[in-house]
């Protein structure tokens, strides 16, 4: 059946996709990525994975299963390729998304490194999304369990990858995914799922950018589209587009995040209205078929991780994805990613870089 390389994270997931592969016949070979140290972290926090504690499930679980068990010191990668550009995106007054960066680098690159090193054929994670083949070529599909599918954070994958790749729990839901975990004994099997950033478990985005970095970020100005000074933000850091609450201005209306400008250091707060943008443009494009786009194309596209995907006209010129919407869209965000579907194929996407108010082309 082949050796695979089983990314074990110490949770349910991941270790439910070893559990299923060895089923397979598949020889497995466990690792986890230790990708920071305790010095990143806030102190007293539970949630974070990555810590000793998660190590040692997955080792337990590699154990049980007979499987040989690596550990993968990649701290200096994550920081150079996840940690740094996820502080500067926030200094541009972007809104990143770092699990992107993270599979992009570490899971299905680093790691296909470490495969071929360990002689394994191929690799396996524990995202909820499904590989199909179909001829020559490779297709990225949503998971069975649309409350789980993951594929909005694997469109940067490519043909080679793809063609390397194992998700065995695409076709499970998650509460068999934990039935699996139970009754093969594994102590993981009621773990709770991560929710947050990995290694800004409390959500406290700003605080953690400003250890990071070193660096103190200054009071400015809240404007109006038209200028008008509304009050003083804390630092842009603390902001992202969309943002209503914590705001902390005056007003008879509900006031939104529609910009961040890091140069003048303003924030700009509009009514609901002021979010709704119908042109999207995205670079650092990945086309999974591995062909640029020629022509216009329909797709559904998603904005956000959480947003559904709505329709849309997509053109490329060079390396930027032209996103023409059918109807306006709330609140898209630089740095988040733009995710073009055809029903449940992925077909591939690219970070958002601007959006108008206005369609410039039909």
């Amino acid at each position: 059946m082949g050796r695979v390389l089983v990314a074990m994270s110490g949770g349910v997931d991941s270790s439910v996709t070893a559990l299923l592969l060895k089923q397979q016949g598949y020889d497995c070979v466990g690792c986890t990525m230790k990708l920071f140290g305790n010095e990143t972290l806030p102190p007293r926090t539970d949630k974070s994975c990555c810590s000793l504690d998660d190590v040692e499930d997955a080792r337990g679980v590699a154990c049980r299963l007979g499987m040989p068990y690596y550990v993968f010191n990649l701290s200096d990668l994550f920081r150079e390729k996840v940690m740094d550009p996820f502080t500067e995106s926030y200094q541009r007054g972007w809104t990143p998304n770092p699990c992107i960066d993270c599979n992009r680098y570490l899971k299905f690159e680093m790691l296909y490194e470490r495969a071929l090193l360990l002689s394994c054929d191929a690799i396996a994670t524990g995202h909820y999304a499904r590989v199909v083949r179909e001829g020559e070529r490779y297709f990225l599909k949503k998971a069975l369990d649309g409350s789980k599918d993951q594929s909005y954070v694997l469109y940067s994958l490519t043909q080679e990858q793809l063609s390397r790749t194992l998700f065995p729990l695409g076709e499970l839901r998650k509460q068999e995914t934990r039935m699996l975990a139970d009754q093969a004994g594994f102590r993981n099997a009621e773990k709770p799922d991560s929710q947050d950033i990995c290694f800004v478990p409390d959500g406290d985005y700003a605080s953690f950018i400003e250890r990071h970095t070193g660096k103190r970020f200054p009071e400015g100005d809240f404007i109006r589209p038209d200028g008008t000074v509304l009050g003083r933000h804390k630092g842009i850091i603390h902001y992202t587009v969309g943002q209503r609450r914590g705001l902390g201005v005056s007003a008879k209306e509900r006031l939104y995040v529609s910009a961040i400008d890091p140069v003048r250091n303003t924030v700009t707060l509009t009514e609901e209205e002021g979010l709704m943008i119908d042109t999207v443009f995205a670079g650092d494009v990945n086309i999974i078929s591995g062909e640029a786009l020629t022509g216009p194309i329909r797709a559904d596209v998603k904005l956000r991780y959480r947003q559904a995907a709505r329709p849309a006209t997509v053109y490329q010129e060079d390396h930027t994805l032209i996103i023409c919407f059918d109807e306006p869209q709330r609140a898209p965000a630089p740095g988040q990613a733009a995710v073009l579907y055809d029903g449940d194929t992925v077909l591939g996407g690219g970070t958002i870089l601007s959006s108008s108010r206005r369609k410039e082309r039909i």
